[in-house]
């Protein structure tokens, strides 16, 4: 005989609901993080500080706090070294340099779209192109207003080519591909999620500190103190908080759900853009990030349509 008691269905409902609220109040702050993550990271380069220093401060943070687990494996791991070498090429310093420069040349408003929007088509691509992966029709439209997104954006600065737009757009896209190899290898390389990002961060860190330690020491003796106190809380805690915060987004309410809200970051870096950057977004910008949003919703599988059953009557 079962003598493990059922709980009442109002309990379940309740720890549901509670799961729920839990699961999108730490989605939204993932994706807040990562839409000021754009704005901050787009006011550092376009003339505080260099793409390097950036970087540097990004990476410090996670190389030491997540030490124990890279130091466990030592700096090249003894298995999945070519999944690890596109893990590290597709989030680590050679990614972040990419999209770094491409916000020297692009507002905020349009690194949303370009960017977190793009990924996941690239990552639907590669699998299809690839792996076989077979896509619902649901999802092909939201890959295709993902492609409307970019399209938008990225036909003003075909159209608007002398402001050197172009540039950063092109730039965006390419960080997207190099993130889909990230994502991709990523389960593939056979590690803890610890030890993956604990490596990329230690030797993103190495690579960079010759390029990005003398900037931030010289920017420190100029009085940029706080900037750079502000930038280290955004790249380096901020990153890791946010990528924990979606963790358990992931967990309270599923992959698809939790991926939906990245359509959410687009428009906040375009938000916190204006009273911070005091750039406004024009109508490529506000298409392109209605676009997107829409798409990753639809694309992740967080929207779907559910077929009535046929009900058999006499």
């Amino acid at each position: 005989m079962d003598a493990t008691p059922s709980l009442p269905p109002a309990t379940l409902e309740a720890a549901a609901r509670r799961d729920r609220l839990i699961g999108i109040g730490a989605a939204l702050f993932a994706v807040s993080i990562w839409g000021a993550w754009i704005v901050a990271t787009r006011h550092a380069v376009s003339g505080h500080l260099p793409p390097a220093a950036a970087g540097w401060l990004r990476f410090v943070v996670t190389a030491v706090v997540l030490a124990p687990a890279w130091w466990r494996i030592g700096l090249i791991p003894k298995t999945g070294r070519l999944p690890f070498l596109f893990c590290f090429m597709g989030s680590g310093v050679c990614f972040f340099l990419v999209v770094g420069n491409a916000m020297r040349f692009v507002p905020a408003a349009d690194v949303g779209p370009l960017l977190p929007g793009t990924m996941p088509l690239v990552v639907a691509v590669v699998l299809v192109a690839f792996f076989g992966e077979r896509l619902s029709r649901l999802r092909m439209i939201g890959f295709a207003c993902i492609a409307l997104g970019v399209l938008a954006l990225g036909g003003r600065g075909i159209l608007e080519s002398h402001d050197g737009s172009w540039r950063g757009h092109l730039l965006l896209l390419t960080g997207a591909v190099m993130w889909s190899g990230y994502t991709i290898a990523f389960p593939r390389a056979g590690m803890s999620s610890a030890e993956i990002v604990g490596l990329i961060g230690i030797w993103s860190l190495i690579i960079l500190t010759p390029f990005g330690l003398p900037p931030l020491i010289a920017a420190f003796n100029a009085g940029e103190g706080l900037e750079i106190l502000v930038q280290l809380g955004i790249q380096g805690v901020g990153a890791l908080v946010a990528l924990l915060a979606f963790g358990v987004a992931i967990e309270k309410l599923g992959s698809s759900r939790a991926a939906a809200f990245t359509g959410l970051v687009p428009p906040l870096a375009a938000l916190i853009a204006v009273p911070v950057l005091g750039e406004h977004p024009d109508a490529a910008a506000i298409t392109g990030i209605v676009a997107t949003g829409l798409g990753v919703a639809l694309a992740s599988g967080a929207i779907s349509v559910r077929r009535p059953s046929r009900a058999h009557s006499r």
